[in-house]
């Protein structure tokens, strides 16, 4: 009998400590489910994405954890995992900017990004935003505006669909503003690509303070895998689970990078007992974009 009661306790400890929630997220105005929310686990490197119907499912260790819902146009939702069965998010208002049609060519390209060190690696980013900054610099004013944006991926699955994001800098150097007001979703090719989209149509210019670029994985079933793995030496088998695409990293010489993850923008720094001259190394996403006239 003492037994059985200890076999209890211990289930019940387990249950505890890790929890499915499952939720859909809505527009607060209309109830319309909405696609491809970010859902990050506050101040963890955990996180999934709505699924086009607006469902998700998340599994949670520990009791109290909140969840925070990102999503373009919406307000930035924090709320208790517990209490995420029915997400609504509020609808941002925007006051429309005096829109200026400017003259464009076209005659012109330069394509900038690129790095002295052009051996990539893949990486699975999890549901974290990794960014590449642009600097601004005096020769961009005669090709200001943004044309294309290229990203190198390598994917196992045919038509693997990820999130581009475009951000302004803020006073202190972080990804602030979002520069499109709607979302930026696109479709890579199986196997090792590099891809070019076109962003022409967005009107985009290259801010003074410069910008960042990224990517978000969407963690949703069509860019899904799982591969069953035994354990020989054990007798048993786990599911694995790989969300596709993965995006190929360069290694390159920096003073610190960003990424997004837990509900909030990250500064990653070399440690304080580094070398004060020299830079660190950091793997920084295969990103560039052309410009033009």
């Amino acid at each position: 009998m003492q037994e059985k009661r200890v076999l209890w306790l211990v289930l019940l400890i387990g249950f505890s400590l890790s929890a499915q929630i499952k939720g859909v997220v809505k527009d607060s105005l209309t109830g319309k489910p909405i696609s491809y929310v970010n859902i990050a686990v506050e101040n963890e490197n955990k996180g999934t994405t709505s699924e086009e119907n607006g469902e998700f499912s998340i599994n949670i260790k520990g009791e109290g954890r909140n969840l925070i819902f990102s999503a373009l146009g919406y307000e930035k939702l924090k709320i208790k995992a517990t209490r995420a069965s029915e997400v609504k998010l509020i609808p941002k208002t925007f006051q429309l900017d005096e829109v200026v049609i400017a003259k464009r060519f076209g005659t012109k390209t330069q394509e900038i990004g690129s790095t002295k060190n052009e051996i990539a690696q893949a990486f699975d980013n999890g549901p974290r935003i990794d960014v590449k900054y642009f600097p601004y610099v005096p020769k961009y004013k005669k090709t200001r505006y943004l044309k294309q944006v290229s990203i190198y991926t390598d994917s196992s699955i045919e038509n693997a669909t990820i999130r581009i994001h475009f951000y302004t800098v803020d006073d202190f150097g972080f990804p602030s503003d979002e520069l499109l007001e709607k979302d930026f979703i696109v479709t890579v090719k199986k196997g090792v690509k590099k891809s070019y989209f076109n962003v022409s149509d967005f009107n985009l210019k290259m801010p003074k303070k410069g910008m960042f670029v990224g990517f978000e994985k969407l963690i949703i079933e069509k860019n899904k895998v799982e591969n069953t793995i035994t354990d020989y030496n054990s007798n048993t088998t786990r599911v694995e689970k790989t969300y596709y695409p993965f995006v190929l990293y360069n290694f390159v010489p920096s003073d610190y990078y960003y990424t997004y993850y837990g509900g909030k923008w990250n500064r990653e720094t070399k440690p304080a007992n580094g070398s004060s001259t020299e830079k660190m190394m950091i793997y920084e996403p295969a990103i560039n974009i052309v410009l033009t006239n």
